[in-house]
Formats: structure tokens, sequence, C-alpha cells
């Protein structure tokens, strides 16, 4: 033996493909490989086409945190600041 599959092998892995997958599904299989592979073929080619390498992202702006509020609360409908639990005043 060579290594090589002869057409009797192709034969064979064709009819249990066919048998496992019915031949209504092999269509729908057959176009997704399809799309698949051209829009793989499409982004390597858009990558390669960009240079060496796409430039890294600009870090976003930095955002001072406030405390978080429920959506269409206001500034000033802010409930009241919670007590304080000091010793002394208990």
């Amino acid at each position: 033996m060579t290594g090589a599959l002869s057409p009797t092998h192709w034969l064979v892995i064709l009819v249990v493909v066919l048998l496992l997958f019915g031949a209504k599904r092999m269509p729908d299989a057959a176009r997704g490989i399809g799309r698949s592979l051209r829009i793989f073929k499409a982004e390597t080619k858009a990558l390669t086409d960009d240079g060496e390498s796409p430039a890294p992202a600009p870090a976003p702006a930095a955002v001072e945190a406030g405390p978080a509020r429920p959506a269409g609360m206001t500034p000033a409908a802010d409930p009241a600041p919670a007590r304080s639990t000091d010793a002394s005043t208990v």
C-alpha cells in the first residue's frame, strides 16, 4: 500500500457519509462549507492587504465613575444618604 487513498476507498467513504447524513442534508452542508471558505478567504485577504499587522485599537477615554443610579433617576431625586453607624451616637 502506498499510503494514498484509491478510488475504491473514496467510494466507500462517500457511501458512509451519504448514509450518515442523508442525501437531503448534503447540499446544505456543501453550501455551508463554501460560505465559510469564502468568508475565511476574504478575511485573510483583508488582513494581508492591511499590511504587516493591524494597528492596536486606541484605549477608551477614562471616565470618572460616580455612584450608579437606576434608569430615569436624576441627581435631585437621589435618596437620602445612609445614616452613620458610629457607636458614639447610638
